[in-house]
C-alpha cells in the first residue's frame, strides 16, 4: 500500500519528500525482515539472495532511483510471506487431528468399575468401555459387545462397519449404536490416528527439501553480483576514474543485474492461473504448486467421497419372484421400517422411497439390533430388514442367489422379511460420481498413464466402481500407511503423482504425493489443510483443465524467463562494455519488468480457461 501510494504521489506531482517518504517507509515495512535475515546469514559466513536485494535498494535510493528500490522491496516481501504460508501449513494439519482423537476413556478396572482417564495415559491390555455415540479413544480389539462403528476416517469405506468379539477397532472411529468394552492393543503414540500425523509432517518436511537446489542458485546469484559490482566500482578508482562515475557505474550494474523481472518471470503467470482457476472453482495454495501440477506423470485417485458422492443410495429393489410384494410395495414397507433408524443404510432406504413418491406408512413396535438390522410393525406385518445370514435365507434360494449378484457387484445386500419369511432383496452402493468416467478419460490423457485407484475399501466394491469409471489399476483395502506406500512404489517407479482424496485416511499420501488435491465440499479439515489445491465444488472434470492451464502458466515462465534474461544480459554487456546510462539501464530494466508482467497476466483471462477446457 505504501509503494502504491508513494508511486501515486509521484505521478500526481507531488513534492519530492512526500513520495521519498512513502517509499522509504515502504522500505522499512517490507525491507526490515529480509534485511535482518541477510545480516542473519552473512554472520554464519552465507551470502543470500535477500541481503543483495536489500543492498540495491539502497543502491538505487543513493543515486536517485527510489521507485526501482521500493519495488525489489516489495516483490521481495510479497515471496517471503507466501513462503512462511506454506511453513505453516504442515503444523496446521497436524492440529487438524486434535478434533478426531478423543481426549478422554472410560477405564474399566477387573471389578467392573469405571473410571475417567485420559485417553493418552491407556496401556496395552487396558480395557475402555465405549459407549453408543461416542469415539473409540485407542487402537484395540473388541472385547465384549457388538456395534457398528462407522470408519470412514481411517478406511474410507462409506458404511459403518459391524463389529462383535475379536474385531479390531481404531482410535477416531465413531461408535455406532452399541457398546463396545475394547482392550487396547497399541499405545496412543502408536495408533492409527498417531500415525497419520506423523505421516503427513514427515512427507510435508521431504517436500520442502526440493527447494535446496533454489537456495543454492540464489547464494551463486548472490555473490556472483556482489563481487562483480565491487569489481565494477573499485577497478575503475584504481585506473584513475572518478568516485562519482564509478559509484554511477557500479549502482547502474546492480540494479540492470538485479533478478526483479527474472522474478516476476514467474510469479504473474502462475499467479494468474491462480486465480482463473479459483474462479472455476479450484483453489491453488501456492504458486509452485500451480508449476507442479502440468508435471504429473500419474494420477491416483481415492474411492469414497472423491470418485464418488461418500453416502450410500438404493441401486436396486428385488422383489421375491411370486412373492407378496411388487417392487414399490417392498420398498415402501421397508422404509416405513427404518424410517425411525437413525443408521445410514436406513436413511438411505427412505430418501429412495421419498424419491419415487412413496408415502411412509405408519410402523409401531421399532426395534434395532445392533449389527443385524431393525424390526418393526407395518401395515399389519412384522417387517425386518437386516443383513443377510444364514437364518434369513434358509430356504429361499431365490433369495440366496439375489444376495451373491449384488455382492458380486460390491453391493450391499440387505434382506427384508414379512413375518420371518425373505420377501424381498434391496442393493446398496455409493454412486459414482456423474463427471467422473469422464475426468478419468481426461486425465489419462493428459499424463498418458493409466489412473490408479488407491481405497480402503473392500476389492470388490473398488473393482465395481472402478469398471464404471474406466480405471483399471485398483489397490484396495489400504490403510493410510498403505495409501503412502503405494505412492512412493509410483515415485520410485520414475513417476510425478498427483494424488486426488477427501479423508483423514487419505491425508498422509496427499502429503507423501508430489501434488496433493482435496475435495472441498465433502473433505475433511485435516485433507483440506494437507492438500496442495483444492476442488471446492466436489467438480472432477476441472482438474484436467488446470493441469492444462499449469501447462500453459510454464509456457509463459519459459517464454518471460528468455525475455528478462536477454535484457539483463545486454544492459550488462552494455554496461560493462560501453557506458550505459542509468536512464536508459532504469528504462530498459523497468520495461522488461512490465512486459513479462503483462505477459503473465493474459492467463487472468476467461478465455484461458475455455482454451484449457476445449483441449
Amino acid at each position: 500500500m505504501l509503494f502504491l501510494l508513494g508511486g501515486a504521489a509521484q505521478l500526481a506531482g507531488a513534492p519530492e519528500p512526500v513520495f521519498w517518504g512513502l517509499y522509504l517507509a515502504c522500505y522499512v515495512v517490507g525491507g526490515w525482515e529480509p534485511a535482518w535475515a541477510g545480516l542473519q546469514a552473512l554472520r554464519d559466513k552465507t551470502l543470500d539472495v535477500d541481503l543483495l536485494m536489500i543492498v540495491a535498494a539502497l543502491g538505487a535510493a543513493a543515486i536517485g532511483q527510489i521507485f526501482d528500490g521500493a519495488l525489489l522491496i516489495v516483490i521481495f516481501a510479497t515471496s517471503g510471506a507466501l513462503e512462511a504460508f506454506a511453513t505453516r501449513r504442515t503444523a496446521d494439519a497436524v492440529r487438524g487431528l486434535t478434533d478426531l482423537a478423543a481426549e478422554q476413556a472410560n477405564l474399566v478396572s477387573d471389578d467392573g468399575a469405571e473410571r475417567p482417564v485420559a485417553a493418552v495415559d491407556l496401556a496395552v491390555g487396558d480395557r475402555v468401555l465405549v459407549r453408543p455415540g461416542e469415539r473409540v479413544p485407542a487402537d484395540g480389539r473388541v472385547a465384549a459387545g457388538t456395534s457398528e462403528v462407522d470408519q470412514a476416517s481411517i478406511t474410507g469405506e462409506p458404511l459403518p462397519v459391524d463389529k462383535a468379539v475379536g474385531d479390531e477397532v481404531f482410535a477416531g472411529t465413531s461408535n455406532g449404536t452399541g457398546a463396545l468394552t475394547v482392550e487396547v492393543t497399541r499405545p496412543a503414540r502408536d495408533s492409527v490416528v498417531a500415525r497419520i500425523a506423523t505421516m503427513v509432517e514427515e512427507a510435508s518436511a521431504t517436500k520442502a527439501q526440493t527447494q535446496l537446489f533454489i537456495e543454492k542458485v540464489e547464494q551463486r546469484y548472490s555473490i556472483g553480483v556482489v563481487v562483480a559490482t565491487i569489481a565494477i566500482f573499485t577497478i575503475p578508482l584504481l585506473l584513475g576514474s572518478e568516485l562519482q562515475s564509478a559509484l554511477l557505474r557500479a549502482m547502474t550494474f546492480m540494479i540492470v543485474a538485479s533478478p526483479c523481472a527474472i522474478v516476476l518471470s514467474t510469479m504473474p503467470p502462475l499467479l494468474s492461473a491462480i486465480a482463473n482457476a479459483s474462479r472455476h472453482g479450484v483453489l491453488v495454495k501456492s504458486a509452485v504448486v500451480m508449476e507442479r501440477l502440468g508435471t504429473a506423470t500419474v494420477v491416483a485417485l481415492d474411492k469414497t467421497g472423491t470418485l464418488t458422492h461418500g453416502t450410500p443410495t438404493v441401486v436396486a429393489v428385488r422383489p421375491l419372484p411370486g412373492g407378496p410384494c411388487a417392487e414399490d410395495d417392498l420398498l415402501a414397507l421397508t422404509a416405513a421400517a427404518e424410517a425411525p433408524s437413525e443408521h445410514p443404510i436406513g436413511q438411505a432406504i427412505v430418501a429412495a422411497a421419498r424419491e419415487r413418491g412413496i408415502d411412509l406408512l405408519p410402523a409401531t413396535n421399532f426395534r434395532a439390533r445392533t449389527g443385524r438390522g431393525v424390526t418393526a410393525s407395518v401395515a399389519g406385518w412384522t417387517v425386518t430388514v437386516g443383513s443377510p445370514d444364514a437364518a434369513a435365507l434358509s430356504g429361499e434360494p431365490a433369495i440366496t442367489a439375489m444376495v451373491k449378484g449384488e455382492q458380486a457387484q460390491g453391493h450391499t445386500a440387505v434382506v427384508v422379511n414379512l413375518d420371518a419369511r425373505p420377501v424381498g432383496v434391496l442393493a446398496l452402493a455409493d454412486r459414482p460420481r456423474p463427471e467422473a468416467a469422464q475426468a478419468i478419460a481426461a486425465l489419462r490423457d493428459k499424463t498418458d498413464h493409466e489412473p490408479v485407484l488407491l481405497t480402503g475399501d473392500n476389492p470388490r466394491a473398488a473393482a465395481s466402481l472402478a469398471a464404471q469409471v474406466g480405471i483399471t489399476d485398483v489397490r484396495a483395502g489400504l490403510l493410510p500407511e498403505g495409501k503412502v506406500a503405494a505412492v512412493h512404489a509410483l515415485q520410485r517407479d520414475g513417476h510425478r503423482v498427483l494424488l486426488i482424496g477427501d479423508g483423514v485416511n487419505d491425508a498422509p499420501a496427499l502429503a507423501a504425493a508430489d501434488i496433493g488435491v482435496a475435495m472441498g465440499g465433502i473433505g475433511s479439515d485435516l485433507a483440506l489443510s494437507s492438500a496442495d489445491a483444492v476442488i471446492v465444488r466436489d467438480d472432477l472434470s476441472t482438474l484436467a483443465a488446470v493441469t492444462r492451464l499449469s501447462r500453459r502458466a510454464r509456457q509463459l515462465v519459459v517464454q518471460n524467463l528468455i525475455i528478462a534474461g536477454t535484457v539483463i544480459a545486454v544492459l550488462v554487456t552494455w554496461d560493462l562494455v560501453g557506458h550505459l546510462p542509468l536512464p536508459l539501464g532504469v528504462a530498459g530494466h523497468e520495461g522488461s519488468t512490465i512486459l513479462v508482467a503483462l505477459n503473465g497476466l493474459r492467463l487472468l483471462r476467461r478465455s484461458e480457461w475455455r482454451t484449457t477446457v476445449d483441449r
